[in-house]
């Protein structure tokens, strides 16, 4: 049953409830292996669905348009000040809606349209919003953009300095979607330096591994760092924007009166929480543990004659082409989903195949580490998406539906003894 219990909701709207009730049990019962999910507190639940989504606050706090910030000013202040302190930096914007919108504000902050900007294409692990042809950022911009190296999977740097210094972009962007390697922001700030750009770092992926200390910060490197505060840092579906002091103004306006009205104040609220959590000694053991997972879970599947972008990771994220295993990406991930392992098929660089039918399965390993698993327990992990994928790629429904089955129940079994924030059991009737 979800927790805090949905007695209200049961009752006025029993449709919903029950749809929530039932992802709640969905993601109990489930590996969660999509790299951008995670599992929040239920402190952080508690302050999401508070009496501050009542509430409209556009402005900052002490300079507000609306009355009654008594209580949402300190909420917000506090929210800044934990950030600002946790990340090393400056300045800290927290009302970003979401990723998407904090990038946006980068440019409204320090382009203007049609400058050239250079970021890593999506295909090769980047973001739609670092100028790629499908997003407002490619449209807008003359957006350039670099590659990872064929026979890394690495970003290529020396690729990178000759477009930079050709290009002479206004913003570099470095970060992305699908990088399991450690970023080199000290590289990015020297080419950024050399040419004259602005260096914006999108750590949405890494944050709460940036925070634990399990990876290298931008901060001192980059001129601005945009983030979400899910995925690793396990909080709210928000964002912040960090920056140096000089850059504060620039950023604020961005984001209001720029791009948004009122922040969201109950997710600032939860983003307050999550970030006092980010900084307890407990939370560092959850970023290392969630590090030695994915590198737990990659040998293992290198072990298994899988080929993985880069052949290994650095962070939370495993990039799987299936090429060599005879099924594409899609079908591989919806049998692994009926199985009980959830992630996403994913284009791998120089993916010969299309983006909504690509070769590659992206897995991540952070929602896994907050359920209590180990490395340990990657190898079988493993082996259940190897049994899973060999029989998709056999062709044979009613052995994979078998096997699907199986593995279900196996997850299932093991699952049982790893509590969830947020949903139990109900209690037996014996108990």
């Amino acid at each position: 049953m979800h927790q805090p219990p949905l007695t209200r909701l049961a009752a006025q709207d029993p449709d919903i409830a029950g749809l929530v009730e039932a992802e709640a049990e969905r993601q109990f019962a489930k590996i969660r292996l999509i790299a951008s999910e995670n599992y929040v507190s239920p402190a952080v639940l508690e302050a999401t669905g508070s009496v501050l989504t009542n509430k409209y606050s556009e402005g900052y706090a002490g300079r507000r348009y609306y009355e009654g910030q008594q209580y949402v000013d300190p909420i917000e202040r506090l929210a800044i000040e934990r950030a600002t302190s946790l990340f090393g930096v400056e300045h800290a914007n927290v009302q970003p809606y979401s990723g998407s919108p904090a990038n946006l504000a980068v440019y409204l902050a320090f382009c203007s349209p049609g400058d050239t900007v250079l970021g890593l294409s999506l295909p090769m692990g980047g973001h739609l919003t670092h100028g790629w042809t499908v997003s407002a950022t490619g449209r807008w911009f003359n957006a350039v953009r670099y590659e990872v190296r064929r026979d890394t999977g690495r970003v290529d740097m020396d690729q990178v300095r000759d477009l930079a210094l050709r290009e002479r972009p206004k913003v570099i962007w470095c970060g992305g979607t699908a990088i399991p390697r450690t970023i080199d922001f000290p590289a990015f700030a020297e080419i950024a330096r050399e040419c004259g750009a602005v260096l914006a770092a999108d750590v949405a992926h890494i944050a709460g591994l940036i925070a634990g200390g399990a990876h290298p910060s931008p901060a001192g490197h980059a001129d601005v760092i945009t983030t979400t505060t899910h995925k690793t840092l396990r909080g709210p579906r928000g964002a912040m924007i960090l920056s140096a002091a000089e850059h504060a103004k620039a950023v604020d306006r961005a984001v209001f009166p720029g791009l948004q009205g009122g922040p969201h104040d109950h997710t600032t609220a939860a983003i307050a929480v999550a970030l006092a959590e980010a900084a307890r000694p407990d939370f560092a053991v959850y970023a290392r543990t969630v590090v030695a997972n994915a590198r737990a879970l990659a040998d293992a599947l290198l072990d298994l004659g899988y080929d993985l972008v880069s052949g290994g990771t650095d962070n939370h994220l495993v990039l799987i082409d299936l090429t060599n295993k005879g099924v594409p990406g899609k079908p591989a991930a919806q049998a692994l989903d009926a199985a009980g392992l959830e992630l996403n098929y994913n284009a791998v660089p120089f993916d010969p195949r299309k983006p909504f039918d690509p070769s590659g399965l992206r897995v991540g390993t952070a929602a896994v580490t907050t359920r209590g698993l180990t490395p340990a327990h990657m190898p079988a992990v493993a082996a259940w998406i190897d049994a899973v994928v060999t029989a998709a790629a056999r062709g044979d429904a009613d052995a994979l539906a078998a096997v699907t089955a199986r593995v279900a129940e196996e997850i299932r079994e093991l699952l049982a003894g790893y509590p969830m924030p947020g949903w139990a059991p109900a209690p037996s009737p014996e108990s």
